[in-house]
């Protein structure tokens, strides 16, 4: 544990009293680390509250694009990020037009197609692929038969969330990991240097688009034929789009039924399989989106980096389904993850917080949330936890989120109040609304993810 810095208290209240706004207590905290108590991790996460970065992203060559970048152009993306050092489209329907909350009703009521070429694809291939990944996952990797899917966690030493990858058996002998936004194929490649197992291991030129909706099946029955209907939930396929090879998988960020599509060779064939799913998605109203995080949010589903990362214990964010009790093999930060669980099972979870759902008040919040919102008890003013992802529900017609909180303060029902941005707190005087700890996932899934089907029955096992 590295020494944490004093800093100097900062009132939280205002000369008359009040609890000030966003905008007087990020002045008043900017450059500090605020009093959430996050003493038990090394790097705490930055809590300043600082607002929309007015800047420019640079377009350069340092970040790459991938080989749909200028198709997402052409279909109207007008804002992005950058994810695993690719440039990622986060914004088709501008604001004016009413933004992020028409892709949502795209996605709810239609059939809706992703640029996440963001997602690398790291390819394991040798005779002991199945060995190595079964040291480096926390799940039973032997129990994937090929041409099936898991979804994964790889945790480092100390039992932190290394990556949260989708894992792709191709064949006996090959593996993919579609990563999410952390370095893993560096950190896979020095494992190997270590242990010596005898497999290649290298991004391929494989780039996944995420066809999502209530229309997808029948989307991608034209494009595959009726075969594709009976892919069972992560379950894969092989087929051709405009005569190019694809991985077919029933899997997506969304909780609804969804697909995605890998294309081989993709810096190659971008175009033809692009335009060959958007002329066959116009009966179906096909729109190009960025990913739904507001659906994700309402699935549980965790962004790495987000919500979680690699100082995030698998118990802390309902992931401990990920953690068998019975995997025969050793892996990677297994002693430790057996460690903490007896430590909880006694009664001495070795953190401070944990992840909770809540709902909240104020206007509805309609779009990407720039920090990490702070949270306090009702009738205090010490922020004791914070939001991650937030967003609101149409159909449950309240705000909704992710966020940290200390542990005694997670049950179902628990009391809190959010301090909003001057946007969505408009007459709520401080800034600061009710907000109630609520189950996860918020609203049903068709396609219920792990994380509802394990957590939320009662299983905390992953194999």
């Amino acid at each position: 544990m590295t020494e944490q810095t004093e800093f100097p208290s900062v009132s939280p209240l205002n000369t008359d009293g009040n609890v000030p706004s966003t905008a007087e207590l990020a002045r008043r905290i900017a450059g500090q680390v605020t009093t959430v108590d996050q003493s038990d991790r090394s790097v705490p996460i930055n809590l300043r509250q600082s607002g929309r970065t007015p800047v420019e992203m640079l377009i350069s060559t340092r970040v790459r694009k991938s080989p749909y970048w200028h198709l997402s152009h052409e279909a109207g993306c007008w804002r992005a990020t950058v994810y695993n050092r690719i440039y990622h489209p986060r914004g088709y329907v501008r604001p004016e037009d009413g933004g992020a909350m028409v892709e949502y009703d795209a996605l709810i009521n239609h059939v809706t197609m992703w640029n996440v070429a963001v997602e690398r694809q790291i390819q394991v291939k040798g005779p002991d692929a199945e060995a190595f990944v079964d040291y480096v996952i926390t799940r039973d990797a032997t129990l994937i038969k090929p041409m099936r899917g898991k979804y994964v966690i790889l945790c480092n030493e100390a039992g932190g969330i290394l990556n949260d990858p989708v894992l792709l058996r191709i064949a006996e002998d090959e593996f993919w990991f579609s990563i999410s936004d952390s370095d893993l194929e560096m950190w896979l490649r020095g494992v190997n240097i270590g242990k010596g197992f005898d497999v290649s291991i290298k991004e391929i030129d494989v780039a996944p688009v995420q066809i999502q909706g209530p229309k997808s099946e029948d989307l991608m029955a034209d494009l595959f034929g009726d075969a594709v209907r009976d892919i069972p939930y992560y379950g894969l396929m092989a087929g051709q789009v405009a005569g190019r090879d694809v991985i077919i998988s029933q899997t997506g960020f969304t909780g609804e039924k969804g697909y995605e599509i890998y294309l081989y060779d993709a810096t190659l064939y971008a175009e033809d399989m692009w335009n060959t799913v958007l002329a066959a998605g116009e009966k179906h109203n096909l729109m190009v989106i960025a990913p739904a995080h507001h659906r994700r949010i309402a699935a549980g589903i965790l962004s790495w980096g987000q919500d979680i990362d690699q100082e995030t214990l698998p118990f802390q964010c309902n992931l401990a389904y990920q953690v068998p009790r019975k995997k025969a093999g050793d892996y990677i930060g297994k002693a430790k993850l057996e460690e903490v669980r007896a430590e909880i099972e006694a009664g001495r979870p070795p953190f401070k917080n944990k992840m909770v759902g809540i709902t909240f008040g104020g206007l509805p919040v309609t779009d990407y949330a720039p920090d990490f919102w702070l949270i306090c008890l009702p009738g205090t003013t010490e922020p004791v936890g914070y939001v991650t992802s937030p967003w609101y529900s149409p159909e449950l017609q309240v705000n909704i989120a992710l966020a940290w909180v200390p542990v005694e303060h997670t049950d179902i029902g628990t009391k809190l109040e959010v301090w909003l941005p001057d946007e969505y707190a408009m007459g709520h005087p401080g800034n600061t609304v009710d907000a109630e700890v609520v189950e996860v996932p918020f609203r049903p899934s068709v396609n219920p993810n792990a994380r509802e089907v394990a957590k939320y029955k009662g299983r905390d096992y992953a194999d």
